[in-house]
């Protein structure tokens, strides 16, 4: 499956299925809100924040590329992610865009 984030794929012509996404809901557990609190007052990068954040990316596009086969796409063009605050610790992150097959 070929995950692009431009609306064409060089050399291929394409005919659209329709709009694909995928989301999920993150948070950390309160002994890493704690920890990440206290980092705050120093400055610095919130790893823990980083790698959930990488995680629930990583998430959300596999379940948008899940739905994207179900149509029988051979790729997902013009993807884009989006994140929000649900509530403190937790973010919502999903990822769209247009499944495509290949004619």
């Amino acid at each position: 499956m070929i995950v692009v984030n431009t609306d064409y794929i060089s050399g291929k012509e394409l005919e659209m299925l329709g709009l694909v996404k995928g989301s999920t809901i993150q948070s950390k557990n309160i002994g890493h809100d704690i920890g990440q609190g206290l980092k705050t007052l120093v400055g610095g990068e919130l790893k823990s924040y980083t790698d959930m954040m990488n995680q629930a990316r990583q998430l959300a596009t596999d379940r948008m590329v899940q739905e994207a086969q179900s149509l029988g796409a051979d790729a997902v063009v013009n993807v884009r992610y989006a994140s929000s605050a649900v509530m403190a610790g937790a973010a919502e992150v999903m990822a769209y865009g247009t499944a495509v097959r290949f004619l």
